[in-house]
């Protein structure tokens, strides 16, 4: 059965394919979320009119959230792109956008200096950064599904999820020092500049990493009997509505990281709304939270291979969901200390169960003509949802409200029931074979033979 095993997926290809995905996601989320910060510490007093505070927060998570909302239009090009030329291919051009729409927000003038030009400049970038990013995770998940070996497609596949951790600790990294060691001034003029002036290197590591990745056996194939799709999306909504539908209600799950990091930030950092965690102090909160995912997300990605994809979201989802009280309270109560260990708890450990299976849950949902398409547009289109929440919240606990932790707290939970019912109604898929995935009526294989081949392929790996 190993042999069987390694004639489709060597092992090479399968750590290959998983260290691409990690770089990339990485350095494509370095990008994506260096913006969110800004969005939350940096674009509402810079970027928009100061004569109404509360629509310079709105206006800031606004752009952030616009960037999520160019996430359909992207996952329709560029998963038909993945799925029509190759996962590789679509991979190199969603870096080559990400990093060359970034670097360009660092020469941005200020609303001071342009008026509303501003704003409209910080916008567009944002679009092509959300564009980009809606091919990268699908690609990446069904290139890294594709090249695993049979029972080891959770463990492997986590590691895209790892590098968009990996990412963000680097954006935070890099703001920490500067929000701490620079004065205000300096940082609200040009040191909030540098972040996004360093992606001109995420344009040339990109392209060399992703240029030298092999395509995958799977696509090969579907390329050379002209099984690809001429219009993936479209026949994914024909063969797949119900795993499209769940995939979008199971990515509702990221309402956790808009709610820590995005309208946690501003509700603790804000003036308006008067709590005064100063930047440099707020920012510890998605290190630490990162640091701790970073260690789990492998191991949480392995035990999706031993007891399935489901549980692994379904119980995380509702606990996050219930722990988001805690944390807003936290904050609400000025309690640096207990904020961060709500955040650890809540976003580094048990958002983490959705982070880590995913990547290789999604994927199996779907054939290998639809998979990037019908993934990208299921999980971006959910995703565009919880990051709207980013507008939403402020607008229905607005600075001044008594009732933000209550208001907000309530539908994170109530999104992430939903996401977690969406799982629980999923097929399961861990034992599939990668020839099934997708398949009508596919039936997973005998635990016995399961276990076999998971162990011959952890053997394998060893001895590698």
């Amino acid at each position: 059965m190993a042999d069987t095993t390694q004639d489709k997926h060597s092992r090479d290809q399968a750590k290959k394919a998983a260290a691409s995905g990690w770089i990339g996601s990485a350095l494509e989320y370095y990008d994506f979320f260096i913006y969110a910060q800004a969005a939350a510490l940096i674009f509402p007093t810079i970027m928009f009119d100061q004569a109404d505070p509360r629509m310079g927060i709105i206006g800031a998570l606004g752009t952030y959230a616009v960037g999520y909302v160019a996430r359909p239009i992207g996952a329709v090009v560029l998963g038909a792109w993945g799925d029509k030329y190759g996962r590789k291919n679509v991979l190199v051009l969603c870096m080559m956008l990400m990093g060359i729409s970034t670097m360009l927000v660092a020469f941005l003038p200020t609303y001071q200096q342009i008026g509303f030009g501003a704003p409209v400049l910080l916008l567009a970038l944002r679009l092509i950064q959300g564009f980009a990013v809606a091919g990268e995770v699908s690609g990446a998940s069904s290139m890294i599904t594709e090249s695993a070996a049979f029972g080891r497609r959770g463990y492997f596949g986590s590691f895209t999820l790892q590098g968009t951790q990996a990412g963000q600790l680097l954006a935070a990294f890099i703001f920490l020092p500067l929000a701490h060691f620079l004065s205000e001034d300096a940082f609200q003029s040009w040191g909030w500049r540098i972040p996004f002036a360093l992606s001109a290197l995420v344009v040339i590591a990109g392209y060399l990493i992703r240029r030298n990745v092999d395509e995958t056996h799977t696509n090969a194939e579907e390329q050379a009997h002209g099984e690809v799709a001429a219009l993936p999306l479209v026949t994914a909504f024909k063969e797949s509505p119900g795993a499209i539908f769940r995939v979008f209600c199971m990515a509702l799950t990221s309402v956790i990281a808009t709610t820590t990091s995005v309208f946690g930030a501003a509700y603790a950092t804000s003036k308006s709304y008067g709590i005064g965690f100063t930047a440099d102090v707020y920012l510890w909160i998605p290190i630490l939270s990162n640091i701790l995912a970073v260690i789990l997300t492998p191991l949480l990605g392995n035990l999706s291979d031993r007891i399935g994809r489901r549980p692994m979201i379904v119980i995380p989802t509702i606990l996050a969901g219930l722990m988001s009280y805690a944390y807003l309270w936290a904050i609400s109560q000025h309690n640096v200390g207990l904020a961060i260990v709500f955040s650890l708890v809540m976003w580094g450990c048990l958002f983490q169960g959705y982070q880590a299976t995913f990547p290789s849950f999604f994927p199996e949902l779907f054939p290998a003509h639809t998979r990037v398409s019908g993934m990208a547009f299921g999980q971006n289109m959910g995703t565009v949802v919880a990051s709207l929440m980013s507008v939403v919240f402020p607008l229905v606990a607005p600075p001044g409200s008594t009732n933000v932790v209550l208001i907000v707290g309530s539908l994170t939970f109530g999104i992430c029931l939903i996401a977690s019912a969406a799982a629980y109604f999923s097929p399961e898929t861990f034992r599939m074979r990668l020839e099934d995935l997708g398949a009508p009526g596919a039936k997973p294989v005998p635990e016995v033979e399961y276990n076999a081949l998971r162990a011959a392929s952890i053997a394998a790996a060893k001895k590698s």
